[in-house]
């Protein structure tokens, strides 16, 4: 026999063989069992325990290992069976040990459901509760309610046979618990455990309730005196399943302490149901002992006992919370919860108190005695704790919490009085927005919306934890997953559940974080209405305007944040599938915007608009809020396109304040017909098109809907959103001013015309030409504006719009042309003054010639070459209209002539003749008038007339072609000028200054055939030379201040005159009737010393002057030219200065040295004409004394002047300038001049730039310096043959002429200029002022 089998030697040979058998795995041998030996051996008080215990661990053993063999042997005799049943039942009782006696419960556990017999588990209750009947004392019977609990737990069909066959064992159970000793007290309580917890509590449900009742009396007493650890916490597990059940939670509640702490040997059997009821309706719930008793579990140690008895809170709580909040209230519950939330990091702790908060802030006894106050610090520390926990439910059950507090406060009574405990708990709200997981942010941000009301702000408000919490919120947005088109179809096929879940969430949360945002919008305004809110009163006066804890600070963080993040971010969410709830919001948002920062919303509303808001909101309103859907959503998008609409209606045209007054009827118009425009943008233009009838409401009706439509079409196509295409637009607007039209009834108000024209203005290209009745209601609604400026608005369409048609150009084409000049003469700078004309005149035009025109001058260029007509129209207003009006629209005519276009000459021929009619009439009005002196003319327009007239002759002058009728228009133009010129004040110098250049410019531009007139003309008016002799007498009177000095603009053009007019009266041998004397010590004076004061273009003209004498040997009919004894020295005069007068051999050295250093300049035109007038001065000493004229070019100065013009860098050694400079020397024989070092430097600098690089200018004088070198005999030292091969060569590659022509050259072709290039820059730079 091996030493494992369960067999007694002793007595085992008496029993028969079919109560044993070998049990086990057959490859084992097995274990040999006698049911028989086992009997015996737990029947007799003669086995020691230990052999006992041997024998029951080897039957469980077997049941364990070898399932169904212990059924078979018992099953040989059913008497056995129950024999062995009950045979373990009594070691219940007469086993000490421990161990044994928890063998004993695991074989028999193990035995019944191996028999799975129902007789089997009925024997087992039936001698159990025999036996608690027998006795009198149930201190033994602690095993015995053990194993019955044991058994309720693994067989759960037990608990359904005790609660429905055995309630006398019951009621047994029940009594038990009056015994004092604790250790029974928890067996018979954990038998109660496993009876309600089990078979998921359907044994409770059948649970007679007068039980029930008397278990939960039972219960509360023995908790309320328990002692002992697993007393305590088999009672706590009882009483977390009892609260579960609702009637169970009312006799809890409602059982009073008296009844609780009754004797123990009352008889609560009998009745136990009425009298409980006739209890529960004497007392009040007040006097519940339950709320005590969970309090004392808070107080214990055992954080898991503090948790259950928070979850038993909330159960209670959960099921009757209007009836059982009060008594746990008036307990100071929430208190002790708030204590522990303070005192422990635990999940299950947390999330339980938290839970249990929950429901008790629902009753406003919890407000009322200050439990939110007393535990807000408690829970903001807890919340932070909470974050940082694995676990994300406990952070949201507590921002949950912490919101319903925050809901629910009352407003006299403030949670944060101070700044630091606001700071706190937006700290946790920034955590928790923060979390990584997003329904926890969505609480949270849930929990800021309600953290912004004002009731909830310290004092001081503390505007930067406000920041925080919306920038906390916005840097999220960028986790949100948008929903994507497919949910907007059937649900066809199966979608990802997680792509779907985190969509949700990302709704839920942009939903939150609009509430969020919309709430700190409204404390916004409403600390901007309360002045002590309004700034710190703990802050620097002097640093309000900067501190970043400032309101301002806030409302710029609101608008920064919504206009970069937010808007982009719904618009991204709901651009598949528009959410109602969240667009919602979002326009109240909007709304809210335009309150925060007054300055910067025209800013904002003009990027929403450009963005397409107009379009956006009036989508949404047609598609979500038609047939009275959604009416909160149609407020709100009414509101934003309101406000939106009235913000950009003062600044649609900044220029213009026209119609200030139609901001109010605009707001009535959209005020009372947004709400119900919910219509599609399809459907507006049939509803512009219907033909309404009378219109009995100013403001309300299908015709005020009409006029909205209108508005709204003009304000979101003048920021570029187009809500419908232009054609459709256009021929809508005339079918509803001709539907006006035809009912008869009141005009347009004045705002819908002028919308109504800015649409027809805006549309017109892709519009057909409107003719008949539709452009005839057009100028009738138009026509019947009183005052057309009101309608004007500043934009090149209007222009295009009123010239296309005639009949509209006449009638409002002067008007729209003369508001387009004054809007934008206001953007540049005041008039200037006539002292201003005089002193900048000269640098300011030189300005106006290199500027481009301005943009508007562009525009308007573009209408006049589309229609020509609108050019009469400008010269009017040049020759009616006052400054600055004139002045603008002679800079457009400028423009426009000097832009060199194709059709400048069929412009020209046509203004002539009206400017001709002007001059005319001009010239009548101011006949014995002293001109610009007491003038009775209204307007001067002369100067405009005059500067006109130069600009044309420059821009378009007579050709040798012209007809003959062009030239007696300009031979006329010429004789009035000339004669206004010479009844002209002196002191009229800006009309002075054009009347001379125009003369100027008629002779130096005009054809060879009819300058001969010209100058004959000129030469005979004498009121016209003695103009020019006033002009130059003034200039150079010692006596005279520079302040009384004529401008250097009008003496310019003077010396300019006058040296065509001698150059010319030479040609043509003209018949001179008076001289004009000029000083020519003055003027040598002038290059000389007071250069340096002299403005460069009066030098320039002087040089001109001076180099016209100069080729006429100092000789004219026209000019009589005085000297002094500083040029010709004293008398009498010797052989060379006679020959030189009046200029002299010492005047000729002082003029030599005064042209020489003007070479040093860097002025272009300077630069030229000193050249030219040193060629001519060296050519008329050459002619009159060649003695002289060696001597002057071979001075030293001579050879330091090249020196310096040579050592100045390439771009100043290869000037047109230097190369004439060293041109001149040779040609006159100069010793200055040698071939090493000063010609081969030349070469070189040539040859590095290449000969093909030089500017025309300096390639010809490079071509006559070459051509000169070849002719030239008198260098020191004379070109090798390389040197003559490189010159050659040069010159090759340079295309030169023969060097005939260069040496022997002729007249220039135009005798008033020596190059061409000087006559380029005269055409240009004649205008001056």
């Amino acid at each position: 026999m091996s030493s494992g089998d369960i067999v007694y030697d002793k007595i085992h040979f008496r029993h028969d063989p079919k109560w044993s058998g070998r049990l086990g795995p057959a490859e084992g041998g097995g274990l040999l069992l006698c049911v028989a030996c086992v009997i015996e051996m737990i029947e007799s008080d003669e086995i020691a325990s230990v052999r006992k215990y041997f024998a029951l661990s080897g039957i469980s053993g077997v049941l364990k290992c070898s399932p169904g063999a212990l059924r078979e042997l018992l099953r040989q005799d059913h008497r056995v069976c129950l024999h062995f049943t009950a045979s373990l039942l009594g070691m219940l009782h007469t086993v000490k040990d421990p161990a044994t006696l928890e063998k004993v419960d695991q074989v028999l556990v193990q035995l019944l459901l191996e028999l799975q017999s129902e007789p089997s588990t009925r024997f087992v209750l039936d001698e159990i509760h025999k036996q608690l009947s027998d006795q009198l004392s149930v201190k033994a019977f602690m095993p015995t309610f053990n194993f019955l609990g044991s058994l309720v737990e693994a067989v759960p069909n037990v608990a359904l046979s005790l609660v429905t066959h055995y309630v006398p064992l019951l009621e047994n159970l029940c009594s038990a618990l009056l015994y004092p000793d604790e250790a029974l007290k928890a067996s018979v309580m954990y038998v109660w455990l496993k009876l309600f917890g089990t078979a998921a509590g359907s044994a409770a449900q059948s649970l007679p309730v007068a039980i029930r009742d008397r278990v939960c009396i039972l219960l509360l007493q023995t908790l309320a005196k328990a002692s002992s650890p697993q007393l305590i916490n088999t009672c706590v597990g009882l009483l977390c399943l009892l609260v579960q059940l609702g009637d169970a939670v009312s006799v809890l509640m409602n059982s009073p302490s008296d009844q609780i702490m009754c004797d123990e040997n009352q008889s609560i059997q009998t009745n136990n149901s009425q009298s409980l009821s006739q209890n529960q309706e004497q007392q009040s719930p007040d006097h519940c002992h339950l709320p005590l008793i969970l309090k004392k579990l808070l107080l214990s140690g055992d954080e898991t006992l503090q948790a259950t008895s928070a979850k038993c809170i909330a159960s209670v709580l959960v099921h009757c919370p209007s009836q059982c909040s009060a008594p746990f209230i008036k307990a100071d519950i929430p208190e002790f919860l708030f204590d522990r939330l303070a005192s422990s990091n635990s999940e299950v702790l947390l999330w339980s108190v938290y839970s249990c908060l929950v429901l008790l802030t629902e009753d406003p006894l919890f407000f009322s005695q200050c439990h939110s106050v007393y535990g807000i610090e408690s829970l903001v520390r807890s919340l932070k704790e909470a974050l940082r926990l694995p676990n994300l439910e406990v952070p949201k059950q507590g921002l949950l919490l912490l919101t319903e507090i925050l809901e629910r406060q009352p407003p006299s009574m403030r949670l944060f009085p101070s700044s630091p405990g606001f700071v706190a708990v937006s700290e946790a709200v920034v955590a928790g927005l923060s979390s990584s997981c997003l329904l926890v942010a969505t609480q949270a941000a849930n929990t800021a919306s309600v953290l912004f009301r004002l009731n909830h702000q310290s004092r001081p408000v503390q505007y930067k934890e406000i920041e925080g919490l919306i920038e906390t919120i916005t840097n999220r947005f960028s986790e949100l997953v948008p929903t994507s088109p497919a949910r907007r179809r059937s649900s066809g096929r199966v979608k990802r559940p997680d792509h779907c879940s985190q969509t949700s969430k990302s709704e839920g949360f942009l939903f939150q974080a609009l509430l969020c945002f919309q709430a700190a919008c409204r404390l916004t305004e409403e600390c901007q209405s309360e002045p002590v809110l309004k700034e710190n009163t703990f802050t620097a006066p002097s640093k309000h305007s900067h501190a970043q804890d400032s309101l301002e600070s806030l409302c710029q963080c609101l608008l920064r944040c919504c206009d970069s993040v937010w808007i982009p971010t719904v618009i991204r969410m709901c651009e598949h599938v528009p959410n109602v709830q969240i667009l919602q919001y979002f326009y109240s948002i909007l709304f809210s915007q335009f309150t925060l920062l007054p300055s910067l919303m025209p800013v904002f509303a003009n990027k929403l608009a450009a963005s397409g808001f107009y379009k956006l909101a009036l989508e949404h309103k047609g598609l979500l809020c038609a047939g009275n859907r959604n009416p909160n959503l149609n407020a709100s998008c009414s509101g934003f396109l309101e406000k939106l609409s009235m913000c950009l209606l003062p600044h649609s045209d900044p220029a213009s304040g026209s119609y200030q007054h139609d901001v109010e009827e605009v707001e009535n118009l959209l005020l009372h017909n947004l709400p119900t425009l919910c219509c599609r943008l399809s459907d507006w233009p049939s509803l512009l098109c219907e033909a309404p009838g009378l219109q009995l409401c100013e403001y309300k009706g299908p015709r005020a809907t009409q006029y909205t439509l209108l508005i709204m079409l003009h304000l979101a196509l003048q920021r570029g959103d187009r809500l419908l295409p232009d054609q459709t637009v256009f021929s809508s607007v005339v079918c509803l001013l001709h539907s006006v039209q035809e009912d008869g009834g009141c005009a347009l108000p004045h705002s819908v015309l002028r919308s109504a024209l800015y649409l027809l203005a805006m549309t017109q290209d892709k519009s057909p030409s409107l003719d008949g009745a539709p452009f005839n209601c057009i100028s009738k609604a138009l026509s019947s504006c009183q005052s057309f400026s009101t309608l004007y608005f500043h934009h090149p369409t209007l222009l295009h719009f009123i010239c296309r048609y005639p009949e509209l150009a006449e009638t409002f084409g002067p008007l729209v042309l003369e508001l387009w000049l004054t809007k934008q003469a206001q953007h540049t700078q005041a008039e200037q003054t006539m002292a201003d004309v005089q002193e900048r005149g000269e640098s300011r035009a030189d300005e106006r010639q290199h500027q481009e025109p301005d943009t508007e001058t562009m525009e308007l260029l573009a209408v006049i070459k589309k229609y020509p007509a609108v050019i009469l129209i400008l010269l009017d207003m040049v020759c009616t209209r006052k400054a600055p009006l004139a002045d603008r629209a002679l800079e457009v005519l400028e423009a426009l002539l000097h832009g060199q276009m194709d059709y400048a000459a069929d412009l020209c021929s046509n203004l002539w003749p009206a400017l001709l009619q002007a001059l005319q009439r001009l010239s009548m009005e101011n006949v014995g008038n002293a001109l610009g002196h007491g003038q009775t003319a209204q307007v001067n327009s002369l100067p405009l007339v005059l500067k006109l007239l130069c600009v044309m002759q420059a821009s378009d002058p007579p050709s040798s072609s012209s007809c003959s009728k062009m030239d007696e228009v300009h031979f006329k133009l010429l004789y009035h000028v000339s004669n206004i010129a010479g009844r002209l004040k002196p002191a009229n110098t800006e009309s002075l200054l054009h009347a001379l250049s125009y003369l100027y410019c008629c002779l130096s531009l005009s054809p060879a055939h009819s300058t001969d007139r010209a100058v004959s003309m000129l030469l005979s008016n004498s009121g016209l030379m003695e103009q020019l002799q006033t002009i130059l007498s003034s200039s150079s009177a010692p006596s005279h201040s520079p302040s009384a000095s004529p401008p250097s603009a009008l003496l310019c053009c003077s010396h300019l005159l006058l040296s065509s007019l001698i150059t010319l009266q030479r040609v043509h041998s003209t018949q001179v009737h008076k001289k004009i004397s000029w000083s020519l010590d003055t003027a040598v004076q002038r290059l000389l010393i007071q250069k340096r004061n002299t403005d460069n273009l009066l030098l320039v003209s002087y040089l001109r002057l001076l180099q016209t004498l100069l080729d006429v040997d100092l000789a004219s009919a026209v000019v009589c030219v005085s000297t002094g004894s500083g040029l010709v020295g004293p008398k009498p005069l010797g052989i060379e200065e006679g020959a030189l007068y009046p200029l002299g051999a010492r005047g000729a050295q002082c003029l030599s040295t005064a042209l020489s250093g003007l070479l040093l300049q860097k002025h272009e035109l300077l630069l030229r004409a000193s050249v030219n007038c040193l060629s001519s001065l060296l050519g008329f000493v050459q002619r009159k004394s060649p003695t002289t004229a060696k001597y002057v070019v071979s001075q030293p100065w001579s050879r330091f002047l090249l020196y310096c013009l040579l050592g100045s860098g390439e771009s100043c050694l290869l000037h047109s300038s230097t190369l004439r400079f060293i041109t001149l020397l040779l040609k006159h024989s100069s010793t200055a001049v040698l071939w090493e070092p000063d010609l081969l430097q030349v070469m070189e600098a040539v040859e590095r730039r290449g000969a093909k690089e030089l500017s025309t200018d300096a390639a010809k004088a490079l071509r006559l310096l070459l051509t000169q070198i070849q002719c030239s005999s008198v260098l020191q030292q004379p070109p090798t043959e390389e040197h003559k091969q490189r010159v050659t060569s040069m010159m090759e590659s340079l295309g030169l002429q023969t060097p005939s022509q260069v040496c022997n050259p002729g007249l220039p072709s135009n005798v008033l200029y020596p190059s061409p290039e000087v006559k380029h820059t005269h055409k240009h730079r004649i205008h001056i002022g």
